[in-house]
């Protein structure tokens, strides 16, 4: 009620800062970004000459000729300029009107201006101040304050301030050339208006109740850095402390105590994590760090990732991701924001396994973190080292059931039995209750297809999030959980875990999950798995317990990667040498190859936003009249092994 009232006032007029107040520049600033020298200089300039060309990538648009000067306000990928009516009441979901809005936002970030502020800082070429100029120019003109799409959403305006201050403190600050004589000035006192109210309109529309979530993260992250790195106001002072206790209170609300996102996501996991680091980045750079308790859970968070990702550097797709990363600092071909994210906990928290996982310093790190970094990274210790850091996390509800972990051998297989989502709309949960992952070697073997689309693609966004997406059961055709929007869900199945244990010999995981107890007749499903770990082989059992009849549907999803058989009961997926093969126990079993349909979607999977392939699901269906145990065997034979 509070927030709609606030948004109608300021649509009449009232609780605008049209003419900000003066700020006192001779107050010091602190930037969450090191700066160095340490990085290949060559890889930015060719970076920022493509961006200067106005070329840009945007998920499915490589190459995109975005324009020097911009129009801001276009759907880069439908050609739609959305009108300037007052940011708040947009409907930016209203696809016929808008076409897909992430195809706006995400240029509006302006993280390719950082790289083009990362090749001035190396290079000092001032081709690269005038381009800045003129695109923050041309967004100033062409998004006035209040309206139009890039004045709805705090948490684009916040990750807008943090690539900002980044452009800002790599031009040089307050006293860059980018500033000088009369022009410079007057476009560094428009910037400022500009920046002071970004942050005047996040303090005023926090994301609230059940929309809480990693976009509150995200708002109060953007707030606070900006308020550390331009502290030229006196509302800042009080707008920075806010934004601090937010971001303590929520680090410890958004995140399970064993370091698990209550997203119920790993890309999201990702992302709020960023957001913690640039805060704390910047905290430490004033010498006022954040609550022992906030720096625990980072760590832990980050020992999550570290477990989730296996010897190859492949991180599981549990639940959604749009690809819409806050930190665009590194140009590496090989640049991944999993190991980036590692390689900057290894540093801060000086853990060598972080280091093991993470590779090599990558230049995201190098940026954050300074000159001092590489060798600070290079004294971690990487031998003798226990990994995963660990296997099972209650809390959040994934388990790890495997052998020779970290070695071309490994055998790692993926339980999920966490909760559906975050508050009462689960928004970016997936219906994916017992499903499991299988990696061997570095190679995916079962896969969750990933997201697809959040938008524009109901049937799609529906189909991804959905249980026949996922390697678990479905009965009578419904999903687990129902679905009530594109970003909630109504009714929401609980699961849990009711025995883990790990051994010399072998693992043992029994779980369970109650959303088919909305039926008229209640089904609960079981699932309970045994890892021999000298055969290299799990026992798996799904039992149903019911009074009635129903239609079981068991799935499994393979990577693209794997050439998939079925022969009778027998089901075989290979891929560089390495077999795994599927035995269903139990006769009676009807099974089917789907790739790529559509009607009804199965057999495809998303790697990237917007972005899918055909691949190799396999769907076994039978019809019970009562409660039944089914069991499949699921054996690995490696590649000197199957000769």
């Amino acid at each position: 009620m509070r927030a709609a009232a606030y948004m109608k006032a300021q649509q009449a007029g009232w609780f605008t800062v049209e003419h900000p107040p003066e700020p006192d520049l001779s107050i010091e600033g602190h930037a969450a970004l090191a700066g160095t020298s340490g990085v290949e200089k060559a890889r930015y300039r060719r970076s920022a000459d493509r961006i200067l060309e106005g070329r840009l990538d945007l998920f499915t648009l490589k190459d995109l000729d975005y324009g020097r000067v911009p129009v801001w306000n276009r759907n880069a990928r439908s050609g739609q300029v959305v009108p300037l009516s007052f940011g708040k009441t947009l409907d930016y979901r209203d696809v016929s009107r808008i076409g897909d809005i992430k195809y706006i936002w995400i240029p509006n970030r302006h993280d390719h201006l950082v790289t083009v502020a990362q090749a001035y800082h190396l290079t000092r070429d001032e081709r690269y101040l005038r381009f800045i100029e003129e695109q923050i120019t041309s967004w100033i003109e062409q998004c006035p304050y209040l309206k139009g799409p890039n004045w709805t959403s705090s948490l684009e305006l916040a990750i807008r301030l943090i690539n900002w201050s980044f452009i800002w403190h790599l031009v040089g600050g307050v006293t860059s050339d980018l500033f000088a004589g009369d022009r410079g000035q007057q476009f560094r006192g428009r910037w400022l208006k500009v920046i002071y109210q970004h942050m005047d309109f996040i303090r005023g529309h926090f994301s609230r109740n059940s929309s809480a979530n990693n976009h509150l993260i995200g708002e109060a992250s953007g707030l606070f850095v900006a308020c550390q790195y331009w502290p030229f106001w006196e509302k800042a002072v009080e707008w920075r402390a806010l934004a601090r206790r937010i971001l303590e209170r929520e680090i410890v609300a958004q995140t399970h105590a064993d370091g698990v996102n209550k997203e119920q996501t790993l890309f999201y996991q990702q992302f709020v994590l960023n957001f913690f680091l640039v805060a704390d980045l910047a905290a430490r750079a004033a010498g006022e760090p954040f609550s022992r308790t906030y720096g625990e859970l980072m760590e832990k968070m980050l020992e999550f990732l570290a477990s989730m990702m296996d010897v190859a550097g492949n991180m599981p797709m549990i639940g959604d991701g749009d690809d819409g990363y806050i930190l665009r600092l590194s140009r590496e071909d090989s640049f991944c924001h999993y190991r980036s994210l590692l390689a900057t906990g290894a540093v801060l928290y000086q853990r060598g396994e972080f280091r093991a996982k993470a590779g090599e310093l990558d230049d995201k790190s190098r940026w954050l973190l300074g000159n001092a970094a590489p060798a600070a990274y290079e004294r971690l210790a990487v031998e003798n080292l226990v990994l995963p850091v660990r296997r099972a996390f209650p809390e959040g509800g994934y388990y790890l059931l495997g052998t020779d972990f970290e070695t071309e051998e490994e055998i790692r297989l993926l339980v999920d039995a966490g909760p559906l989502g975050y508050t009462s709309i689960a928004a970016h949960g997936h219906a994916d209750a017992l499903s499991i992952l299988l990696n061997v070697g570095g190679r995916e073997f079962l896969v969750d297809p990933g997201t697809f689309s959040y938008q524009s693609e109901v049937k799609w966004r529906n189909y991804f999030r959905g249980t026949s997406a996922h390697n678990t059961v479905r009965i009578d055709g419904q999903d687990q959980s129902v679905i009530g929007g594109k970003f909630m869900w109504h009714h929401k199945a609980n699961a849990g875990c009711r025995e883990w244990e790990s051994g010399p010999r072998e693992d043992r995981f029994d779980g369970y999950q109650d959303g088919y107890r909305r039926l008229s007749d209640p089904v609960l499903h079981r699932r309970r798995i045994r890892f021999d770990k000298e055969r290299r082989v799990f026992h798996l059992e799904d039992a149903i317990e019911c009074d009635g009849a129903h239609l079981v549907e068991l799935f499994w999803h393979f990577s693209e990667r794997c050439r998939v058989r079925v022969d009778g009961t027998e089901i075989s997926a290979e891929q560089d040498g390495i077999r795994v093969s599927f035995e269903m126990m139990d006769s009676g079993w009807e099974i089917g190859v789907r790739s790529g349909e559509e009607s009804p979607p199965c057999g495809w999977i998303s790697r990237s936003f917007n972005v899918k392939e055909p691949t190799t699901t396999v769907v076994c269906h039978r019809r019970i009249d009562g409660g039944a145990s089914f069991r499949t065997e699921i054996k690995v034979v490696l590649g000197d092994e199957s000769e």
